[in-house]
């Protein structure tokens, strides 16, 4: 089994993206946007050829789909790019419309990004990961979670020497897991008292929390998963925090008799999820152990951890010593980062167990849709190149060091959070990837809400406050049916919409996605309030300066492929900035300090709990607020 450290380990890249002349040239392009009124968002968006021009539309076919060829079209040019986006849709095509053109960004602005990105190697840099070599330089490890997408059969042996190999573990593991979900969802397999096991609860943190929780929540709405998930899913709970109440919250309305405990992690020695599983242990035993038809209370156990327990993880024996029976240990590998792990089975065994491993299947197909895309698509209308340069302008020459991803459906509640934790690990570094200081500061600070709700939380902020770029996410049809069943002809006012105007409630949900980039860009000018007869007193507080970048993706539906596809835009967009800055964005060594002097925290709490030792050893800040906190209900 590879495990992504032989022989494939290259240099990291020595040049700085600070020493090259572009990077220069593009400072004094983003100090010209700040300071020439005429560059205001309100006066660029006047142009259509600009406008037409900062587009990008990726088309998937349904014979892609169903994984008959790789017939994808991208386009760009404004010659070519009107057909797409007006054609209306026949059903047998999904489309990814990206729209920057409210970006401080002209033609010229975009040639001297795409000079920047030639300058860094950044083709060279996507096939080193394409082809899996150690692009992850301080571990010495391949990034090659694209390749947990890879359909059977692909051909990935031309481009790694052990590419068939690879694969072949990876459909070996995918083809247990549909043994597995499948024979559980028809009721065969049981708990260890004989009962059929309902509910499944996946103990994890990090990315194998944070994705198979965002991806579960954005399929529950979609019809063909709910009505999978209606005819063999299970309850599925998510525990991450070492708090024991998130513990006790998912499982006290549970039945131990029927629920399955999914351990995940990467290491099996990741403590919150070490806790959390010997907590779920203790739960099954307290409860089980009274109806086993066994005396020994160790061969209890172990029957109660066969029956109960899976495992996905690289190291095989650690869960084997925690009891897990070899049969439901399902592995990972060295060259999946846990942040991208949702694809591996550490999503993919418990999503399947609920939604069925069709659902899951289709997932993996619109990632991989994706890798095609991003890995063959030429830059200038390669959907994650483009939102990696943009974040890079934003970011680093235009001081916007903030971003908010502002989905407008419900399901994508979860999203804004998991694109947080695996962009800012990724990217919060201070050294480049050869270890040399960064003279800038990279990574941005990722936050968002699903619209509408955000509008009631911080769009304040966004329109009159601080500037913070924004990705709108929006989507030409609903995932539910419920409009169709309750929307009604009548033209009253009731529901608190605009009486003359009967439209849907997807409708009416699409209709912020539209209007608030426009507000953002164009803002309301003291001209404007004077027309209005806005008194004069309130004319400050009600202007809205404008000027504030966004890009809206409208896609054509949110189902398992769509889910799959936005989340690879997401992470490959992070790998492009990473490249750019000449950063590793594939470590986490900012994740250990902390938790290296906790050890040192618990050893303290443990002497002073047991033998009254005071407490020492620590800064009179720590010492005190440890001495306040040992001596409560002491």
């Amino acid at each position: 089994m590879f495990d992504g450290n032989d022989s494939r380990n290259i240099t990291p890249p020595l040049l700085k993206c600070t020493d090259v002349p572009q990077f220069t040239a593009l400072k004094f392009a983003a100090s010209t946007f700040r300071n020439d009124p005429k560059l205001h968002l309100r006066h660029l968006l006047s142009d259509s050829n600009r406008c037409l021009s900062l587009m990008a539309v990726h088309v998937t076919t349904q014979e892609f789909e169903q994984g008959q060829n790789n017939t994808t079209v991208d386009t760009t040019t404004p010659v070519l790019l009107p057909g797409p986006l007006r054609t209306k849709s026949s059903g047998a095509q999904r489309r990814i419309i990206l729209d920057f053109s409210r970006q401080h960004v002209t033609g010229e602005t975009m040639e001297l990004l795409f000079d920047l990105a030639d300058r860094m190697g950044l083709t060279e840099r996507m096939n080193e990961m394409r082809s899996g070599y150690n692009i992850n330089f301080t571990e010495r490890t391949a990034v090659m979670h694209h390749v947990l997408r890879m359909p059977r059969g692909y051909d990935f042996q031309s481009r790694h020497p052990r590419g068939n190999s690879i694969l072949g573990d990876v459909h070996s593991v995918l083809d247990r897991i549909e043994r597995f979900a499948e024979e559980r969802r028809r009721g065969n397999l049981r708990g260890c008292t004989g009962k059929e096991i309902r509910n499944i609860v996946c103990i994890g943190i990090g990315g194998s929390f944070a994705g198979p929780q965002a991806v579960y929540e954005a399929l529950r709405g979609d019809a063909f998963a709910a009505e999978a998930a209606a005819k063999g899913g299970r309850t599925i709970r998510f525990v991450a925090n070492v708090d024991p109440v998130d513990f006790d919250l998912n499982t006290k309305d549970l039945s131990p008799e029927e629920t399955l405990i999914i351990v995940t992690s990467k290491s099996f020695n990741t403590p919150e999820t070490l806790q959390n599983s010997s907590m779920a242990r203790k739960w099954l035993m307290k409860h089980l152990c009274t109806k086993s038809d066994v005396d020994n209370e160790d061969l209890r156990d172990l029957q109660i951890i066969k029956k109960h327990f899976c495992a996905v993880t690289l190291d095989i024996n650690a869960a084997e010593s925690f009891g897990i029976h070899k049969d439901n240990i399902f592995p990972m590998w060295d060259w999946v980062g846990g942040r991208f792990s949702v694809w591996s089975a550490a999503g993919m065994l418990p999503l399947s167990l609920h939604f069925s491993f069709d659902v899951m299947k289709s997932f993996l197909a619109g990632g991989h849709d994706i890798d095609e895309h991003f890995f063959d698509a030429p830059l200038g209308g390669n959907i994650p190149v483009l939102f990696g340069l943009l974040g890079v302008w934003n970011s680093t020459f235009m001081g916007y060091h903030t971003r908010a991803l502002l989905p407008y459906s419900h399901a994508l509640r979860k999203f804004p959070s998991l694109v947080q934790k695996f962009d800012m690990e990724s990217n919060g570094k201070r050294v480049t990837a050869a270890g040399m200081p960064l003279s800038f500061q990279a990574g941005e600070i990722d936050f968002g809400e699903a619209g509408s709700n955000g509008q009631h939380s911080f769009y304040q902020l966004l329109h009159q406050g601080r500037t913070v770029p924004a990705d709108f996410i929006g989507f030409m049809e609903s995932q539910s049916s419920i409009d169709e069943e309750y929307t009604t002809n009548d033209t009253g006012s009731l529901d608190g919409w605009d009486g003359e105007v009967n439209i849907s409630g997807h409708d009416k949900l699409m209709s912020n996605f539209f209007a608030q980039p426009d507000a953002l860009a164009y803002g309301k000018s003291l001209s404007d309030l004077v027309q209005e007869d806005v008194p004069e007193n309130l004319r400050q507080h009600k202007v809205f300066p404008g000027n504030r970048p966004s890009s809206s993706i409208l896609m054509t539906k949110l189902d398992a492929f769509a889910v799959g596809q936005l989340l690879a835009i997401y992470e490959h967009r992070t790998a492009v900035q990473g490249f750019i800055w000449g950063i590793n964005s594939f470590d986490q060594f900012g994740t250990e300090i902390g938790k290296v002097l906790a050890k040192g925290v618990r050893a303290q709490l443990n002497a002073s709990r047991r033998r009254g030792a005071s407490v020492q050893g620590f800064n009179s800040s720590s010492g005190f607020l440890l001495e306040a906190y040992l001596s409560h209900r002491r």
